[in-house]
């Protein structure tokens, strides 16, 4: 039983990582354009500029960082290198959580085994996910912290969609959701709302009875909101639709270190948040995926309500001082003045889309976007 432990690699800090899946576009036309393989011939073995599912992602991931600031400048690095490498090659990258109207069945899958095997398991629902996202990782000091820390963000899952979502088309029509890319990725088995554990030990059992059963590999192929991520010591967040700018990144790293930490701490005082129950957090998730920022939130089991944009704010002045001390509290405000001001990334969409009846201005507002953002 020893050799089938799963050992938690404990951060002593809450350090923070980021991960960001990017859209590679013929520069032209602005379609999908299968050039991830030409791009990652430029970044051999690279930790940091990755392959993904499909040949029209890459994935660009930030070294261990202390604070959001070290993100900032990271991925700030990272992203000028990559945009080069592909505008030298006839490329565009763009940050957004889907392509407003490329069609999965026209794309190709990364020739990689673990790719292949995935989409001959899964088939229908993997081969739909053009998708892309952000995922943030933050150092969490043992596997039983981890667990409560991902029990008690469950509550903010509609938080984060409400932040981030950034997909409301699909082959070229508005689809009514706020964030279409996540009712997509909730198709797949292994996705969606983690279960409630009571501790570390049930977590190992969980992912030894999955693996045993021949459901998964490894544990890689859970997916869940949020998991617990032995190999690196930390909780990872998952919800993130990727968003257009490196600023908006930075915010939503810096709302999930802060979240992270305040929960830490209310683990180690033995003050622990109550955890809503799981009915009341899948709809309050279905509506945020539905109408964003705009949603109604559900505060307790007798359904009383606030609206979402409230409730971040709440959310965001609990949790400003911890932000302070992380060195994030400018990017928190960031995020307060985008919910005060109606201004999330979906609707700016939508309201360009509005204003000139062109998708075109859409996808290459969003490449201009991450470029200007990093000063390119």
């Amino acid at each position: 039983m020893q050799k089938e432990r799963i050992y938690f690699n404990n951060s002593p800090d809450p350090t923070i990582g980021v991960e960001v899946e990017l859209f590679v576009l013929d520069a032209d036309t602005l379609e999908l354009a299968p050039g991830a393989p030409t791009i990652l011939n430029n970044f051999p073995d690279s930790l940091h500029v990755k392959e993904e599912l499909l040949d029209s992602i890459v994935e660009v991931n930030t070294k261990i960082c202390r604070d959001v600031s070290e993100v900032r400048e990271d991925l700030r690095t990272r992203f000028c290198e990559v945009i080069k490498v592909a505008e030298d090659n006839g490329f565009q990258l763009m940050g957004m959580g889907m392509h407003p109207r490329a069609r999965w069945i026209d794309q190709t899958i990364t020739d990689k085994e673990r790719y292949l095997q995935l989409v001959d398991k899964l088939q229908w629902p993997v081969r739909r996910l053009l998708i892309s996202g952000v995922h943030v990782h933050v150092g969490v000091d043992s596997g039983e912290k981890a667990i409560a820390i991902t029990n008690g963000l469950t509550r903010y899952i509609p938080h984060m969609i409400g932040l981030s979502a950034n997909t409301p088309f699909e082959y070229g029509e508005l689809t009514g959701l706020a964030s279409t890319r996540t009712k997509l990725f909730d198709s797949m088995p292994t996705t969606g709302i983690p279960p409630e554990m009571i501790n570390y030990s049930q977590f190992q059992k969980f992912m030894r009875t999955l693996i045993r059963a021949k459901s998964i590999s490894s544990i890689r192929e859970v997916w869940w909101d949020i998991r617990p991520h032995p190999g690196f010591g930390t909780v990872e967040i998952r919800v993130y639709d990727c968003v257009s700018s490196l600023e908006e990144i930075v915010n939503l790293a810096a709302f999930t270190q802060a979240l992270v930490t305040g929960l830490s701490n209310h683990y180690d005082d033995g003050s622990q948040l109550p955890i809503l129950d799981r009915w009341v957090i899948k709809d309050n998730k279905w509506r945020a995926t539905r109408y964003g920022s705009d949603a109604d939130y559900i505060v307790d089991v007798m359904g009383n309500q606030q609206t979402l944009k409230s409730v971040i704010l709440d959310t965001i002045d609990k949790i400003l001082p911890v932000g302070k001390d992380l060195g994030c509290g400018t990017e928190l405000l960031n995020l307060a003045y985008q919910v005060e001001n109606d201004n999330a990334p979906y609707k700016r969409q939508i309201r360009l889309y509005e204003k000139t009846h062109d998708l075109n201005s859409v996808i290459s507002n969003a490449v201009h976007a991450l470029k200007e953002s990093i000063g390119y």
